[in-house]
Parts: structure tokens; C-alpha cells; sequence
């Protein structure tokens, strides 16, 4: 299973047939609630969320239609370059990945990988349009 962030962004990219007018951010919101009820830092943590609005900005996630999400250009732009390379075939880890997506691959990741690598795992990745 991936980790908590992961598991965050699969929770998030669920179809919710309660609040099908929840934004990305609403469902990343309510999705580390409920995994990290008792820590708000961890709740707001900037990488992975702004992987998964950054993925859903660039309509790379199911079920969610383009738009602007984020201001975390960083974050999107490490989970984009991450779905590209597992759209062209490189090996699904979170290190091979981070290595190749990373300014400098010796920088540790912020769980940004683990929320890409769980939606493709789990076929919530579509091809760009």
C-alpha cells in the first residue's frame, strides 16, 4: 500500500457521488482529515498536495477536468514530469523517479512520488488530452 499521502490522494481522486461539486483541494482537504485528524501540519503539507492539485490542474487525474488548482508550481512540476515518464514506460519507483524529476535527486522528496505513484498504481492517471 502507499503511504498516508498516497492513500490521501487515492481517498481524494474517488469519485464522490455526495459532493460531486467538490473541488480538487476539497477532496485533498477532507482526504488528510480523515488520515491525519490530529495534525493540521500534516494535513497542509505543501509537496504532496500540490502534486495532486498540480496533476489534477493538468487533467492527468481522472475524473477531475483542467483548471487552476495550485500555486505550488514546484510540487505539479515534479508529479507532471513523473506521469510523463511512466506514460513513456520508466519503472514505477519512488526513487528511479525522483531521481529523474529532481532539480538536484540528492534533495529527499516530499512524498510527492508516493501521490503519483499510488494514482497510477491504482489506473486514476489518464493520458493528457
Amino acid at each position: 500500500m502507499a503511504n498516508r499521502y498516497g492513500e490521501a490522494a487515492l481517498i481524494a481522486a474517488h469519485p464522490d457521488k455526495h459532493h460531486p461539486k467538490a473541488t480538487p483541494l476539497d477532496r485533498w482537504n477532507t482526504a488528510t482529515k480523515q488520515l491525519y485528524p490530529t495534525s493540521p501540519t500534516q494535513q497542509k503539507k505543501g509537496g504532496p498536495r500540490g502534486a495532486f492539485l498540480g496533476l489534477c490542474e493538468e487533467g492527468l487525474v481522472k475524473g477531475f477536468i483542467p483548471g487552476s488548482y495550485s500555486a505550488q508550481r514546484i510540487h505539479k512540476d515534479y508529479a507532471v514530469r513523473a506521469v510523463r515518464l511512466l506514460l513513456d514506460g520508466a519503472p514505477a519507483s519512488v526513487t528511479g523517479l525522483w531521481r529523474e524529476v529532481a532539480d538536484n535527486p540528492e534533495t529527499p522528496h516530499t512524498s510527492q512520488m508516493d501521490v503519483v505513484l499510488a494514482l497510477w498504481k491504482n489506473d486514476r492517471i489518464q493520458k493528457p488530452a
